[in-house]
């Protein structure tokens, strides 16, 4: 059984808590918190088990890094805190410890990082002999593994698309989803999300993954942009009131280009509620869903619909990137020590788990 710590328990922590119960091959050892509040409490509490797990949660990473665990899963957000995330990180690292994480988006195609992200890893590596593996869902398997699995069941491929189409009100981060992104501002608002650049630095490296496999050479990365305002005002039942005027949906598109056309493309089309922009597509039960259209001979059409906790979608997404990276410790551990991506780490059935009681 591999000693697994889980390090945060906001949105993608409660997941990896249950992800790391439910594996045959992990043992939860230890559950880091920075809220005092939590401090204490037992980890099936905070993840919603229903049940006790037997480990307490505590704020003292030197004590739980000190145990030397075989594995370390990093749910503290890197958007708004990216140094501390890479320390915390690159820390973990070097303990020895194989680190699967979501929280930094231009190390998940590691090899186009910049070296300020990518040089302290390594020497973690070097130093420690540990492993790191950043992914999650879109950034993530919405755009490596699974575009790149349909694609082999074409004969031409003329353009693939990746598509997140969701309702944010579903997403329980009232600060990413109202400043971040920008819901709720007046349109003059210019939210970082989508800065000029902004989409490119979070899903470029899923555009370079894809192009690397599918063995083309990338004229260049563009973006587009479109921002619609509500037309009336509306209330959502986990963020409270978006007035009238605001942003209330938002579509870009990253685009790879090769030989002078947009052919590897990354589209999220981000409401607040189902009455803004309803010419625009929407997912098929207005909640939210990935999709991968294959545009070739033949054309395929994947939708993936995900949901946990009381059905909600956005938990459900949050739950596919845990288990992407929850699922990959055991391979990392019989790896050697490195500093991996999607395109090396297989995505396997889930061997040993059918029928297994969820947590």
């Amino acid at each position: 059984m591999i000693s697994t710590v889980v390090w945060g328990t906001g949105n993608v922590g409660r997941a990896a808590i249950r992800a790391v119960e439910a594996h045959p091959a992990l043992k939860l050892a230890h559950v880091l918190v920075h809220d005092p509040g939590k401090v204490g409490r037992d980890a099936g509490d905070l993840a919603g088990t229903g049940r006790d797990l037997g480990v307490a949660a505590t704020d003292d990473i030197d004590a739980v890094l000190a145990t030397a665990p075989g594995a370390v899963v990093y749910a503290a957000s890197g958007d708004i805190r990216p140094d501390e995330a890479l320390a915390d990180i690159t820390r973990a690292v070097r303990t020895g410890a194989v680190v699967v994480t979501p929280a930094l988006y231009a190390l998940y195609d590691q090899r186009g990082a910049p070296p300020e992200l990518r040089e302290p890893v390594l020497a973690a590596v070097a130093d420690g002999g540990g492993s790191l593996f950043v992914s999650g869902v879109d950034p993530g398997w919405g755009n490596d593994v699974l575009p790149l699995l349909i694609s082999g069941l074409g004969t031409t491929v003329d353009v693939i698309r990746c598509q997140e189409i969701f309702d944010y009100s579903t997403y329980d981060q009232p600060d990413s989803v109202r400043h971040l992104i920008g819901m709720g501002h007046p349109m003059e608002y210019e939210p970082l999300m989508l800065a000029a650049s902004v989409p490119t630095m979070v899903w470029g490296g899923q555009i370079r993954l894809m192009a690397r496999a599918l063995g083309v050479e990338l004229d260049d990365i563009r973006e587009t942009m479109a921002r619609r305002p509500l037309e009336t005002t509306v209330t959502t039942r986990t963020m409270g009131e978006f007035e009238a005027g605001t942003q209330g949906a938002v579509r870009f598109e990253v685009q790879g280009i090769v030989e002078g056309e947009p052919r590897i493309v990354i589209e999220h089309i981000t409401r607040i509620h189902p009455s803004c922009a309803p010419d625009w597509p929407s997912p098929p039960d207005g909640a939210g869903a990935h999709r991968v259209i294959i545009e070739g001979r033949p054309r395929i059409e994947v939708t993936v619909e995900a949901t946990d906790e009381d059905e909600n979608r956005s938990a459900g997404g949050n739950a596919t990137a845990v288990g992407r990276l929850v699922n990959a410790i055991d391979w990392l551990v019989d790896a050697e020590p490195g500093l991996y991506d999607a395109l090396d780490v297989p995505l396997r059935p889930a061997a040993g788990r059918l029928g297994r009681k969820q947590p």
